[in-house]
Formats: structure tokens, sequence, C-alpha cells
């Protein structure tokens, strides 16, 4: 007989034995199939426990083992964290904003409402603090990931020395799920041949349904199950995102629910909503007919007056002065009045749609029985309201984001389907003020309360007592990670995966919880923000800011001063003024010094140097790519979903797309290539057997190069050569459209895009997905009939002089108003 003791001796010394070091409790049989165990969480993943059974020569006189199954300790809540986008602290009912938002409601009446807790400015960011508990430059995001640079603080890759919360609670024996947004992965990295150690289910995530990058068309969006792209909507009449993430979500609580009712979840919600494009359903929509016809100025007075009724800001605020470059409503035209209006009924039917669907994942938790014990975190945007839409707001966000305005006479042409899926909109930069009240500035601007104060509420009714209580301690997303930690019992882990941790720079807010607690000092004494230059300084109730040198709308047109010492700084003591109203820098200029010293001590232990406040250069920077240092690509048959960081850039350069076609008998037609869509994008196809080029400016404007002819049977080669008049973006050129070397088409065109073709639809060959480049001339999927032996893109050096980008840039969005 070979006892246990000397197999697992040979085991040891054949080095495949590991002890349970941190094992520390094992409840149950141990051996048994039933066993549980729950590990002090220091060193995760947890080593296998040796074989605790008997191996002998037969089955029958051995006795079997089972490694105990890692469990949270007892009493672990289950968590849910929700959080929307693009939302300023007066946009929800619960903090005194004019749009319902019950769901929200719901938490805050169950638990806590938050008045200082802050955000970055900024999307990706916020996220990369919130799901690591670490300030944004110390994960590597001190700016979105399409504008990472090669420094610590800016490459946007969360290092294996910064595990998520979705990591931590998942060793510790949760099921870990993540439903919406992410834009925490470098866009570099979008492409299916991976690495995906920096998605979702590479950062502790067990299941992912979301799309990755900053915002998706609602209607047919850019989504992943996963790691794999998928079309719900297709078949789908009405389909729309928001509810299908709270179905999906649903369905994910119900079967993990039947498969391991004992087992804790943390469940991860950030729908789309509100980000641009604001595309609610229509019944929504029909809701707010009306609301907004008394006019931003009007709106902003009932808010404040509803946020000093709820005592979400201390009766002693004062309302920040409207800013003189920004209209006020009752200087506006009937027409312009008409269309903003619209603007804001589609912005506040996604406000409550989002909120709705919520709803339903919050009430699912109650339907399963789980809502006592589980924590629920609603935060009520990822930073202030956006003010991307520019002053007159846009059918067509994307040429929005690159400086191009669309007068408010175009933009009727658009009223009846606006938010539909004929349009991506964003809404005038007033509204957006107006949705921060009472704050100064919006989304993007770090040092104002406008780009970073967010309503917030928290319940657990198992724990916190004081329902619908308010707190007023300051605090930020890093300090999210933190609470969850210690409402679960489970400790920040020294090592994930042999790797040491960089220390958890949040802290927990649990001691907000109790109702003696409501005038506690606040655990967090200090906070940096810095986006784009813009920078302040938080510590003991004072906070120290700079003056930002251009409005965000501006996107980066105007002459920025130098980074470090072109600023002027303000100075308010938040104490006796909560809304950044009253600068009393000058009559304190030693606070101010001391104050601006600390931003340095901060900014240098946070990785936030070197300071850049540079938009533009930033965006179109090179980084590491799978396109990177290429000029030629060749692809045949059918290729789909490649997404727009992984294709040919034909952006500000001259290009030839040269396709190999075989015709059969009959005639052909369909997609030989294809990048963007509707809002963006170009298109090299057959019509009828008839050679098509098509270019889409934005939905602005589109320029069609088209041979008269069918293609005859046989094999053909269709070359689209395109020459263009740099340098800078933005520019004209020559397009010619050949067919076996002979010219069907020529034209000049007066611009380009310049800078970015599209967001979230993808460039594929063979055939057509998401949406077409020109509705007119075909129907999705659109897929060639013929044989494409190849196709290839030869591309020219590119044009964008760092000089004078900023100069085309202008030159484009005047052409355009």
């Amino acid at each position: 007989m070979i006892s246990a003791r000397y197999l697992s001796l040979l085991m040891l010394s054949s080095g495949l034995c590991i002890t349970g070091a941190n094992a520390q409790t094992i409840t149950g049989t141990p051996g048994s199939p039933t066993a549980t165990q729950t590990i002090d969480g220091r060193y995760i993943p947890a080593p296998p426990l040796p074989f605790g059974g008997v191996i002998n020569l037969d089955a029958a006189s051995s006795k079997p083992f089972w490694p105990p199954t890692i469990v949270p300790p007892a009493g672990a809540p289950n968590i849910l964290l929700i959080m929307t986008d693009d939302a300023g602290y007066g946009v929800s009912g619960t903090f005194g904003g004019v749009i319902p938002t019950p769901a929200l409601d719901r938490v805050a009446q169950a638990g806590l409402r938050y008045t200082q807790f802050h955000s970055t400015a900024l999307c990706s960011p916020t996220r990369a603090a919130l799901i690591t508990g670490r300030n944004h430059h110390s994960v590597g995001f001190g700016v979105v990931t399409e504008q990472s640079t090669g420094f610590p603080g800016y490459d946007s890759v969360i290092g294996p020395e910064n595990a998520t919360i979705g990591e931590i609670l998942k060793e510790n024996g949760y099921k870990t799920s993540w439903f919406g947004k992410e834009h925490n992965t470098p866009s570099f990295q979008y492409s299916l041949s991976g690495p995906f150690d920096q998605w979702p289910v590479g950062m502790g995530f067990e299941y992912f349904y979301g799309f990755m990058g900053g915002e998706t068309n609602q209607w047919t969006p850019y989504l992943f199950q996963n790691t794999t792209q998928v079309f719900p909507w297709i078949g789908k009449p009405g389909y729309n995102l928001t509810t299908d993430l709270a179905d999906n979500a649903i369905d994910y609580l119900r079967q993990t629910n039947a498969a391991a009712p004992d087992k804790p979840f943390f469940l991860y919600f950030v729908p789309g909503g509100t980000h641009a494009p604001h595309q609610p359903t229509p019944e929504w929509i029909a809701k707010f007919k009306g609301k907004f016809d008394g006019g931003w100025n009007a709106m902003r007075d009932e808010i404040f007056a509803n946020q000093k009724r709820l005592g979400v800001i201390p009766a002693n605020t004062a309302l920040t002065p409207w800013p003189d470059d920004l209209p006020k409503w009752e200087t506006l035209s009937a027409d312009e009045k008409k269309m903003f209006a619209r603007q804001a009924e589609v912005y506040a039917g996604y406000v409550a749609y989002t909120d709705h669907e919520i709803g339903r994942v919050i009430q699912e938790v109650e339907d399963q029985g789980k809502l006592d014990n589980t924590l629920i975190i609603y935060i009520e945007g990822d930073n202030g309201t956006s003010a991307e839409g520019t002053t007159l707001g846009t059918p067509f966000d994307l040429a929005a984001l690159q400086g191009i305005e669309v007068p408010v006479k175009e933009q009727l042409k658009f009223y009846d389907a606006w938010g539909s899926d004929q349009t991506s909109p964003h809404m005038s930069v007033a509204w957006s003020w107006a949705f921060d009240t009472p704050f100064k500035w919006t989304k993007q601007v770090a040092s104002h309360f406008g780009g970073t104060r967010q309503g917030m509420a928290m319940a657990w009714p198992a724990r916190i007592r004081d329902a619908g209580g308010v707190r007023s301690q300051f605090h930020h997303m890093i300090d999210i990670v933190p609470t969850i930690l210690e409402a679960t019992g489970i400790p920040a882990p020294v090592a994930v995966n042999g790797i040491a941790q960089r220390p958890i720079e949040g802290v927990s807010m649990s001691y907000t919880w109790g109702k003696a607690s409501k005038d506690a000092p606040s655990a967090r004494t200090t906070q940096y923000f810095e986006m784009f230059g813009n920078r302040a300084i938080y510590h003991d109730g004072w906070i120290a800011s700079t003056t930002p040198p251009q409005p965000p709308w501006l996107v980066g047109l105007a002459q920025m001063p130098d980074v470090i010492d072109g600023y002027q700084w303000e100075l308010y003591n938040l104490a006796d003024d909560f809304s950044q109203n009253n600068d009393v820098a000058a009559k304190n200029p030693e606070k101010l010094r001391q104050m601006k010293e600390l931003f340095l001590v901060e900014a240098a232990k946070y990785n936030v140097f070197p300071l850049d406040n540079s938009i533009i250069q930033r965006a179109v920077a090179p980084r590491p790519s799978a396109t990177a240092g290429r000029n030629s690509f060749s692809y045949s048959g059918r290729v789909a979903g490649t997404p727009a960081s992984a294709a040919p850039d034909l952006l500000a350069k001259s290009y030839t797309i040269s396709a190999e076609v075989e015709i059969p008998q009959g005639g052909a037609e369909g997609m030989l290539a294809t990048m963007g869509g509707r809002f963006g994008g170009y298109g090299l196809y057959l019509v009828k057997g008839k050679p098509v080029f098509l270019y889409n400016l934005l939905a602005l404007e589109r320029f069609r190069w088209a041979g008269e002819d069918a293609l005859a049977p046989g094999k053909h080669t269709v070359v689209f050569d395109f020459t263009y008049n740099g340098p800078g973006p933005g520019k004209g050129g020559t397009g010619v459209l050949k067919v076996d070397d002979k010219e069907v088409a020529r034209q000049v065109i007066p611009h380009s895009t310049p800078f970015l073709m599209t967001i979230d639809e993808t460039f594929d060959v063979g055939v057509d997905t998401r949406s077409g480049v020109d509705d007119s001339d075909y129907q999705l999927p659109f897929a060639f009939t013929g044989k494409l032996d190849s196709i290839t893109f030869k591309l020219g050096p590119t044009q964008l002089g760092a000089a004078d980008q900023a100069r085309a840039r202008t030159q484009l969005a005047r052409t355009q108003q």
C-alpha cells in the first residue's frame, strides 16, 4: 500500500504540490464536494490546497478529496454598482433637477444621498478610477484612451499592479459581470487579435456585454459579448441598446441565481445614457414635449430652488453667474427656441429612459429576495454634463467633436428625427451649463465642480439605517473600491498573480452610514484634479482651481498658455461657498501659495507629470497600433467588424484602393470595402453592376463617383485613386474612379474629414454591417455577389503638419457654417 503521505512527498519533490498558506476558514466537511473556504485575500489567486485524501492502488481502498469552493466572508453583500454618463449635478430629480429619476430616488430613499462626490471630469479616466480605487493618472488614464501618450500617467494601460475590483472580488468567490460602456481598453487593442488582458474578461469580469469605446449608436451598437461582436438588433424593429443592456443583466442575474443562488454577485451596470448620441425611444421623448419651452435660464433657476428645498445644497449657496459667451434665452429667435427646446426634450427623455431601465435591474434584485443584503451604489454621471455639442447643438455629434457647427436652420430639417436612427444628436452648451447647476463649467473642466460634482446615492438596507439621509463629506470615485472591500470584509490584495500591487489610494465611505455620522469630518482630506492642464487641489475644506484658458466647446482651437506658468489660479473656501462662486485668492495669497505647492506634491505622487494642455495634438499623436508603419493593406473574401484602429487610415493623405473582382454571368453587386456608415465614412461598391465610390463627410455632405456601365462577366480591376491637397487636416482633393485602367468618373472635393471618420462603426470587406454610407444606394448587408479576389489599399504619407493643425481645422469649421 502506498500512503497518501508518501504520494504527497513525491508530488512535493516534483514541484507539483503548493501549500494553502493563505487559507483562512474551511466550512463543512473537509474534502467533501460541499466544503467552502474563505481566504485572507492578501495574495490572489489562492494557491491550491494539497490533496487531503488517501490514494491506494484501487479506488475502493482510497479516499477522495475535493478542494473547497472559495467563498466571500459570511454575510458579504451582493454589489450593484451603477453609473450613468455625461450627467452633471443638476440633471436628476433626486438632486433637484427637472427630469424625474425614480430609480435613483429609490436608492436615495432607502439609503443616503452624497452631495460632495466627485469624478475626474472625463469618461474613461473616471471609469479607471472607479474600478481600481486609484487616481486616474496612477492607472494610466490621465486622458481618454483615444488621446493616450507614452507616459505612465497617460498611456491608457491599467497595468497588472493595479488589479480591478472585478479581479479582487472574483478571486474571493464573487460572480462578476460588466454591462454597458467599457472605454478602459487602449483604443489600439480593440482588435479581435487581442491581447485581451485589458478587456473586461481580462480584468476580472467573468461576463461582459457592452461596447468598448466612448460612445455607440443605441439603435445599431458596436456591441460585444465577452470578446465576440454581436448583432442583437437584427430582426428586432424598435431595438434600443439601453433596454437590451437591462434585459441582458436581468437574464444574467436569473441564470446565475438558478445555478448558484448563494453565490454573491458583483454587477457593474454602466449604460451609454446620457452620452451623445442622445437616442432614447420615441415614447420617452414624447413625455417631455414642451417641458423646456421656458429655456435654460428659467430651468436653471428652477433647479436651484429645488436643490435648496431638497437640502442637497446648503441654504447659503450662491448660484454662479451665467457666462457672458452663452446667450440668454430671451435673446433667441423663435426658430432657435424651438430647436433648442427639442434638443433638451430628447436629452431629458434619454435621462429618464436610462433611469427606468436601471430601475428594472434593481427590481430584479428585489424580486429575487436579495435587496436587503445588496449594496447599491448609483452614480449619476461619470463627469459633468457634456459641452461637446457646440453652442448650437448638432444632429451629428461626430461633426461637433471636430469643430464643425451645423446652423439652426439646417438642424430644423431634422427636428422630427432628432434622437432617431437618422441622427446622432447632442445639445447646446447652454443646456449643459444649466444642467450643472449650481456650479460653473461642464465636462472636461477638472478645475471646477461643473465638471466633477456628481449626484450619488448608496443603499444597503441590512447596514445603512439612516434611510433618506444626506451626507456632505468630500469624496471621490477612488473611494468606491475601498468602500466595497470594507463592506465585503475582503482586504486589498498585496499581490495578484504574483505581482505586487500598488496601494489602493481611496478611502472607505462606510463611516458615513450611521445616523450619528451625518456631521462626521470627511475621511478624505486631500484630492487633486487635472484634465487637459486644467487643475485643482482640495484640502481641508479649501479648493484652489485654475481658470480654464478656453471653454471645452472650442475643442482646442484657441491658443493655449504655457501649461506650467501660464494659468491663473482661483481660491475658494467651501465651508461657506459650496458652489465655487466667491474667489478669495486675492485676499489669501499665502493660502493660495500653499495650495499650489500641495498640488505639485500630489501630482508628483500620482503620475500627473508631465502636464500637457494639448488636445488636437494628442488626438493625432502616434501610438501603438496594428497599422503603425504600414502603407499597404490587402484583403480577400469577406472580412467584417475590423475596428478603425486596425484598418487603413485614409485621413489627410493620398491613397489608392484597388479591387480585383470576378463578375459571374448575370452580373453582380455589393460592397467591396467600407469604413463607417450613416454618420461618416466611405464605400467602394457595385450597384446593379456599376462601380461607385461614395465619401460621406460626417453626414453633412456626400460625394459620389459612379461609372455609367455595369461590369461585364469576367475579371476586372476597380480602382479609386485620391490625391490629397495637404498639408493639414480636412483638406480636399481629386478623386478618380477607374475600371480596367479606364477612367469612368472624376471629381474634386473641397474638403474631407479632418481627424475622426468614425467612432463606433467598423471596416468591412465584401459586406457592410451596422449602417450604410448611403441608404439611398443600397440596403444592408449588401454582400458582394461576385468573387472578390483581393482588395488592396496603398497609402501615401500623412500630411498632418503640427504647425497648421489648428488653422486647417478652423478653416474646415468655417466652410460648414
